[in-house]
């Protein structure tokens, strides 16, 4: 299989660059991926077709941030509108919006859905607890510049932020304090908590670091052949993926760096990139709009992908959400 040509899915209808990705777990009517758009409008995708669900409208800027938890039963958008929104996935109604003082750069959803995690160029992180929408949120101040993104692990006990003032910083939920960091040489361009929450993977310039997550003690690293903007792990840890400014898709051996084998689809620099949760496929978000679905064993029938020459090409021409229990059923 390795001499056969990769064939991603495109799926269009951005209007503007896609910034970040997220996918749900593995539901009864399998995975979901969710996309952030500067056009403002966040889709919701079936995860291993690319098919088009539904758009959730209603911000008023550039969507930076998306997140989905883990049932695919809830979505949530961080906004240039200094907005967070949580909205119902099946149905596409906003939910809860909650107001910050700047842009919300990244959302993350506890792994019980309890909770929000937010951070935003106030520099600031903030918990929401969604079902009480009427209490203050828990704040964590510390970063000096930017929040890029945060995540929570280890059993929502922890968040873990990254930030334009070129530090990773671990926080623990209890006492609000700053418990771990790191400095970078450089801005970091994306971060990844894997999936047990065990390992931390990171990106600046064009290196790929990962960390253990329990003590921040490097692992390995890896110099890639480009300015990377963006990393994913498989999740048995075997290989990773990761693309940036040259256009192209690269899968590395995660134990040795050996790069495996590398693909060119986009028509821009690649910002996100995010594998599903079975490890089948990979998505992709670019700046020339769209996000494509690669396969990660090149020719296995899977999804649409029923021959090694099937392309499809998914269109988004509508503008409301479509219920997701009527898709599934079909």
């Amino acid at each position: 299989m390795a001499n056969l040509r990769q064939t991603p899915l495109t799926c269009s209808g951005h209007t503007r660059p896609v910034v970040h990705l997220a996918f749900s777990d593995i539901t009864d009517t399998g995975y979901y991926l969710i996309s952030a758009c500067k056009d403002g409008n966040p889709m919701l995708r079936q995860g291993d077709t690319g098919d088009w669900i539904g758009t959730f409208e209603g911000h008023k800027g550039a969507v930076w941030g998306v997140d989905l938890n883990r049932q695919a039963t809830r979505a949530a958008s961080g906004a240039a509108d200094f907005n967070a929104k949580v909205w119902d996935a099946i149905k596409g109604e906003e939910i809860h919006s909650f107001q910050h003082n700047h842009i919300v750069k990244s959302v993350t959803f506890s792994t019980d859905s309890n909770h929000l995690g937010t951070g935003s160029n106030e520099k600031l992180l903030r918990i929401f607890d969604l079902n009480r929408t009427d209490a203050s949120p828990q704040e964590f101040s510390g970063h000096t510049s930017y929040i890029k993104q945060v995540t929570f692990f280890h059993d929502n006990k922890l968040l873990v932020s990254c930030a334009d003032d070129k530090t990773l910083r671990i926080w623990d939920r209890n006492s609000g304090e700053e418990v771990r960091r790191l400095d970078f040489p450089a801005i970091p361009s994306s971060m990844e908590v894997s999936r047990d929450g065990s390992m931390i993977t990171t990106t600046h310039s064009n290196i790929v670091t990962f960390w253990n997550s329990k003590d921040l003690v490097k692992i390995r690293e890896f110099i890639i052949p480009t300015q990377v903007n963006s990393v994913s792990v498989h999740p048995d840890c075997t290989m990773f993926v990761c693309s940036g400014d040259d256009l192209k898709m690269y899968k590395f051996d995660y134990a040795s760096g050996v790069e495996i084998e590398s693909f060119k689809g986009h028509f821009g620099p690649v910002h996100c990139v995010r594998f599903s949760p079975d490890g089948e496929l990979y998505a992709s978000g670019s700046e020339d709009g769209t996000l494509r679905l690669w396969q990660t064993t090149v020719g296995k029938t899977y999804g649409l992908w029923r021959c090694t020459e099937q392309t499809s090409t998914n269109q988004d021409n509508s503008s409301s959400i479509n219920n997701k229990q009527e898709v599934s059923a079909n």
